[in-house]
């Protein structure tokens, strides 16, 4: 037992162990204090040429922009993605893709992602007896690659489960015809995000405008219907005079 803490928190594996332990702290600590840790993430992705990318997703991409309410459940999702512009991927973007950091929560796939490197390296470090060489930090990086192709081998099958529930792993509710707050702007295909109150809970949700007129952050809104990949809602703004047409 004490020559498997020592290979763990060796020179070359050290700072992949206490990440894991991090992770398993922060998991530990989402499951039994049931806190969010709300953090909003701006991604732009534009593309100007056609590109082909291999990803196990069922919906069409047509956004520009997200936005991540929760890093824990954030999704890359595809529709977040144009496909038929004129611009290219990068390169970091090809590989979110591709390794199933899109279409499930980021965190869960980080995890993975962390863990299964962790093991890698601490087999083919204990194997060479290289845990306190140099050699050893050049297996560390070359674990990358083998641990995110296990990652996305492993990750899949989650895919299926993780589309039948929404962001926060309940079952979906029904929001069309409630009324929401934006909390980012959005117009055209612009996406952002909303919270809206449904059975008493607060609800963070995707959102588009439904006619692409601008709507302004912190503005009341009424969703109109999902989207038919079910990955976000359209919305109109919510006007006094509308609602009350006395």
């Amino acid at each position: 037992m004490n020559s498997i803490i020592d290979i763990a928190f060796s020179s070359v594996n050290i700072v992949l162990s206490l990440l894991v332990l991090l992770l398993i702290i922060y998991w530990l600590f989402t499951m039994i204090s049931g806190i969010d840790f709300d953090v909003d993430i701006d991604v732009d992705i534009d593309i100007d040429a056609d590109v082909d990318v291999d990803v196990d997703v069922d919906t069409s991409l047509d956004g520009s922009i997200t936005n991540f309410p929760d890093l824990a459940n954030a999704e890359i999702n595809k529709e977040d993605v144009v496909r038929d512009q004129r611009k290219n991927l990068e390169w970091w973007q090809i590989v979110l893709i591709y390794f199933n950091f899109v279409g499930l929560p980021f965190m869960f796939t980080f995890t993975c992602w962390i863990f299964i490197w962790w093991l890698c390296t601490v087999i083919s470090t204990s194997i060479t007896v290289s845990y306190d060489t140099s050699f050893g930090y050049t297996l560390l990086l070359a674990g990358i690659l083998p641990s995110l192709i296990l990652t996305k081998i492993f990750t899949t099958p989650f895919k299926s489960f993780f589309k039948n529930l929404n962001k926060d792993g309940d079952l979906p509710t029904n929001l069309t015809g409630r009324r929401g707050v934006l909390l980012s702007k959005i117009s055209g295909e612009k996406m952002g995000t909303a919270e809206v109150v449904a059975d008493g809970n607060p609800m963070s949700i995707y959102a588009k405008s439904f006619d692409g007129s601008t709507i302004n952050y912190r503005q009341d809104i009424v969703i109109v219907k999902q989207s038919e990949d079910k990955n976000f809602y359209w919305v109109f703004p919510y006007k006094e005079d509308e609602q009350n047409p006395d």
